[in-house]
Formats: C-alpha cells, structure tokens, sequence
C-alpha cells in the first residue's frame, strides 16, 4: 500500500512538473512569437508612417522627431505585450512603476529635458535637417532631429549625437540660414609692390569668376602694414552653397594670377648689421 502511494505521488509530481513545463513552454513559445511579429509590424508601421509624413509633405526635422517618437512608442507597447505573453500581471507591473516613479523621474530628468529641447527646436527652427550648424564645439551638417538627440555629420564624416537639452540652450550658429555669405581673404604683398596694380589684378580676378556676386559690392582695402607684408583685405559675397568653394579656389586663382603679373609675395627679411 506504501509502495502504491509513493508511486502515486511521484506519478502526480512528474505530472505537475510536465504540466508546468508545458505551460511555461507555450508562454515562452508566444513571448517568442509576439516579438518576432511585434518586430515585423513596427518596421511596417514605420515605413506605412514615413511615407505618409513624406506625402504631406512634413519638414524634415518634424518628420525625424516624430518618426523617432512613435518608434519608442511601439517598443514599449511591444514590451508590454510580451511581458502579458509571459504572464506577468500588467497591473502589478504599473503599480511597481509608479511607486517607483519619483527614482525613475530624478534617473530620467536628463532625457524629460532632452525631449522638451527637442520640441523647443521644432517650434522655434533655430536649425532644420541639411543645415550646417555650430553648437557647442561641434560643428557639422544636421541629419536628424530625434526625440533625444540631434544628430550632426561633421564635416571629417563623424557622427556626432547632440542632446537636444543642449541644442535648445546653448548658442547655436546657423550657417545656411541667410541666401548669401561673405568670403574674406587677407593677400600679403611685398613693400614696394604698387598698390593699384594689386587692386586691378584682383578685380580681374573677381570679374572672372561668375560665383562672386557684383552686389553688395566687393571691398578691396590696404588691411595693414605688417612688419614684413602690405596685407590687402579682400571681402566678397556668395551664395551659402557657393562658399566653402569660393573661398578656398580663389586662393589658387589670385596665387596664379600673381605670379603672372609679377607682384611678389613677401617672405620673413632679416636685416643683421655687422658695423661695431
């Protein structure tokens, strides 16, 4: 009679055992499925979401910040889900949330301030995606506004992650804001060298080149007497795109144009008197 009963018993124990298996077994099995499915959806969701963003036509910027938005929106919904998929009483996992609200909100504040820079920038556009901009050290090209960082292409192809508390706080230096930009050049000359010649030569080379816009008007003015050099401070004006261009090619043509008119470019003299 003993031996039956332990043999009921380990019975009973082995069937509970399978029973629990299986039943952990099935919710793992729809854990699993829930987020391979949820993984699916959220992609389709994003792309069915960007592409009507695009048709309307929506800025850039909004358009990163509220794809980014809706991304963590469905991730959590997703977490959500498997933890029900698990078993796991929603209920009693918000009740942990909330009591554990106020470390949450201290741990968080940093990123609380991070989203409402973000919406800072987009109501107030001190910069908008493709904008070349310079901000706290960084200086770089914007590629998108999310809902904690703004992300800048450098100029050396980094990536650079902004926190958007800092963009909406810190200065900020927009350089694709205005049409036109001005280009400075400082050409040094040697002593001697005649003055109006110089002013013509670099009017030619003005003229030639089509980028370099006839209003305002180009400023050629003696900058300063150095103590080996007549520095001519040339000021022009470009569009924003044309810039970066102008500003480095023109080097090369007043390097060229130079040389060709024989106007001497000064170098360090050093004058050792040797009478006691």
């Amino acid at each position: 009679m003993k031996e039956f009963i332990r043999d009921f018993d380990l019975t009973a124990t082995a069937q509970g055992l399978l029973d629990s298996g299986v039943h952990v077994g099935l919710r793992l099995l729809g854990a699993t499925v829930a987020f391979v499915v949820g993984r699916y959806l959220i992609k389709w969701i994003n792309r069915l979401f960007a592409r009507m963003l695009q048709r309307r036509h929506f800025d850039q910027s909004v358009q990163s910040f509220l794809k980014s938005l809706l991304n963590i929106l469905l991730l959590v919904m997703l977490f959500l889900a498997i933890l029900g998929q698990l078993g796991i009483e929603l209920t009693g996992f918000a009740a942990l949330i909330a009591s554990a609200g106020v470390a949450i909100g201290m741990a968080l504040s940093g990123q609380l301030q991070n989203i409402a820079g973000g919406i800072i920038v987009l109501l107030f556009r001190p910069y908008q995606v493709g904008d070349y901009i310079a901000s706290s050290g960084i200086e770089g090209t914007v590629k998108e506004i999310q809902i904690f960082h703004t992300v800048v292409i450098t100029a050396d192809n980094k990536v650079v992650y902004v926190p958007n508390g800092i963009m909406s706080s810190a200065m900020v230096t927009n350089y694709n804001r205005m049409e036109k930009r001005r280009v400075e050049w400082v050409f040094g000359v040697e002593y001697g060298v005649d003055l109006k010649r110089v002013r013509q030569v670099l009017g030619e080379c003005m003229a030639r080149d089509k980028r370099i816009l006839t209003a305002p008007k180009p400023f050629i003015e003696l900058g300063e007497l150095a103590s080996s050099s007549v520095n001519v401070k040339v000021r022009v004006w470009v569009l924003t795109a044309d810039y970066w261009d102008v500003l480095y090619e023109f080097n090369t043509v007043v390097y060229d144009a130079f040389n060709e008119a024989g106007i001497s470019f000064p170098y360090p003299h050093l004058t050792i008197n040797t009478e006691a």
